[in-house]
């Protein structure tokens, strides 16, 4: 039965409302000196593109920023990979355990970034725990260390993800027919060499979607990393969306939303060649 596309209307009008006609004004106001320190907004040409880009905390921002969008990326498609072999096997124990893994991926990032920040606190559980294992007073600061705390929050992020990864590696794992694995392990293929040659290459579209979410999703990284960090230690946290952040904050609106676009820009130039080379590769295998 086929609807009149007029049924179509009241989603267009809200999408138009609350994304296309947003995403508009973002385009324009970055082209004036839109600020809280006087009422009238002005055109300005390309003074905040010049801005911008003489300040050397974007350029920070963006090169942590895209560590940060890898480590995620890395991580979250591994764990959830890894997951998804550990608990193939429709048992009971393992359909239970599938559910406790999905569990963050419905729990809020501000609330799993709280969390996380309580418990790696230099005085926290996760020292204290191994400190009760070591028998050594221990004050890790996982937080606070100006080069690995950009791992720890990557970390925290795919902690929250890896459970949809695995879902989607799951569904991925029992789409390969029977009968080829069955022909594998009767040519005398061991569970690695199955796993190399025919298993990843059948899962590569899964591999595809996780990889791609992950990357992108990780550019909106902002409320784990305020939660956890707040931008530091010494702003070696700071991606480009929490840059954005502080100097809306600091009430330079024009520049932010320049800013924003940079964002746009840069997850145009990352993410599409990576998805590109990803379904590249499916088409190959």
């Amino acid at each position: 039965m086929l609807y009149p596309s007029s049924f179509l209307a009241p989603a267009f009008a809200v999408l138009a409302v609350f994304f296309f006609l947003p995403t508009v004004f973002n385009f324009v106001y970055a082209f004036t000196d839109w600020s809280a320190f006087h009422d009238d907004i002005r055109p300005v040409g390309l003074a905040n593109v010049k801005a911008v880009l003489s300040n050397g905390a974007l350029l920070s921002s963006l090169r942590i920023t895209i560590v940060y969008a890898v480590l995620v990326a890395i991580m979250q498609t591994g764990f959830g990979l890894g997951l998804a072999l550990l608990l193939e096997r429709d048992t009971r124990i393992n359909r239970f355990a599938r559910v406790v893994f999905f569990v963050p991926v419905l729990m809020s990032a501000l609330a799993v970034g709280y969390t996380f920040q309580a418990l790696l606190k230099p005085d926290g559980p996760l020292n204290g725990l191994i400190g009760a294992l070591t028998g050594q007073h221990v004050t890790i600061p996982w937080l606070g260390s100006t080069t690995w705390t950009v791992v720890t929050v990557a970390f925290v992020n795919s902690w929250k993800w890896m459970g949809l990864a695995m879902v989607i590696f799951l569904a991925g794992l029992k789409t390969i027919p029977a009968d080829v694995l069955e022909a594998a392990r009767i040519d005398g293929a061991g569970r690695w060499r199955t796993f190399l040659s025919i298993r990843f290459p059948l899962i590569a579209p899964a591999v595809t979607f996780n990889v791609a979410t992950a990357l992108l999703g990780s550019f909106n990284g902002f409320d784990t990393i305020l939660a956890t960090t707040g931008g530091g230690p010494a702003q070696q946290t700071e991606v480009l969306d929490i840059y954005i952040f502080r100097v809306y904050g600091n009430g330079l609106f024009a520049q932010a939303t320049t800013m924003s676009l940079a964002l746009l820009l840069l997850v145009a130039l990352l993410a599409f060649p990576v998805i590109g080379y990803l379904r590249k590769r499916e088409r190959v295998l």
